[in-house]
């Protein structure tokens, strides 16, 4: 077993397979704490629809996939949260038109020209193990903006995020600093759909989050055990499916699954013993 995993590691695609997904999992684990307590965190679902959309545009018209996906989703990002705070279809339900249109656009047009091929079956389901060079020089660079990004502004997201009223009260611009929240978002779904896929990135955003939230109760310590869950997630769901020719994708949700049903069997056991100890 040790044998198959060091020598995993000998080929150079899955090396850069391993690089770009942690930065994109760090990425993903960081902002979801945010979204999963703004109540956002659906957002990520609905953008990912979008990026389908418009990589089924882009192999269509034979552009660079994530060139064209990227600022499309960054409009769509800010789309919703304006149709969010302001239009009389609130939440959900704006994700909901936005995302299923998004996603019948990209499935007509990819019956009316290519088919149901490789490529876009990649983009649904993810294939991290055949990004190309292009891929991963981009996801490095948007990956490394995104953190820089996030920490700059980490103080200001972590006031909009807690409470948001108190913000603007301050005289906080808390709908400038919701819209650099949507922008990262938009731009870790964009680089992230080419590991994970469209039906499955949500849950990299969503599921480090939740897991630490059993068991942590600070804002910092939240967001270092999300970090720490998804890159380790991340890892084990490579070593998977490499080992047992499994789907990568499926591999790191099912990792995360499992860390989400250990923290909170961990939590559970907390309660207990704190209840115990009561009693006495």
């Amino acid at each position: 077993m040790l044998h198959l995993i060091a020598e995993m590691f000998t080929y150079p695609f899955m090396v850069r397979a391993l690089c770009m997904g942690v930065l994109v999992a760090l990425c993903a684990a960081v902002l979801g704490v945010t979204l999963v307590l703004k109540r956002y965190s659906m957002i990520g679902d609905g953008l990912s629809h979008v990026g389908f959309g418009a990589l089924a545009i882009a192999t269509a018209m034979n552009a660079a996939p994530l060139a064209v996906a990227i600022p499309v989703v960054i409009v769509a990002a800010f789309l919703l949260l304006r149709l969010t705070e302001n239009s009389k279809i609130k939440g959900d339900a704006a994700i909901a038109l936005i995302s299923t249109g998004s996603l019948a656009v990209g499935v007509m047009v990819v019956s009316m020209t290519t088919g149901m091929n490789t490529d876009v079956y990649n983009y649904l389901f993810g294939s991290i193990l055949s990004m190309s060079q292009e891929d991963v020089v981009l996801t490095g660079v948007v990956s490394a903006a995104i953190m820089i990004l996030f920490v700059f502004f980490y103080h200001r997201i972590f006031a909009v995020t807690f409470d948001e009223t108190f913000a603007r009260a301050t005289g906080l611009n808390a709908r400038l600093y919701n819209m650099v929240i949507a922008l990262l978002t938009a731009l870790v779904i964009v680089v992230g759909m080419r590991m994970m896929g469209s039906l499955l990135i949500s849950s990299l955003v969503v599921f480090p989050a939740v897991t630490s939230m059993r068991t942590c109760t600070t804002f910092r310590s939240v967001m270092i055990a999300s970090a720490i869950v998804s890159a380790v997630c991340l890892v084990a769901g490579l070593i998977i499916s490499y080992l047992y020719a499994a789907p990568t994708g499926a591999s790191i949700v099912l990792c995360n699954i499992a860390a989400f049903i250990a923290f909170a069997a961990v939590q559970k056991g907390r309660e207990c013993l704190q209840s115990d100890r009561k009693s006495i």
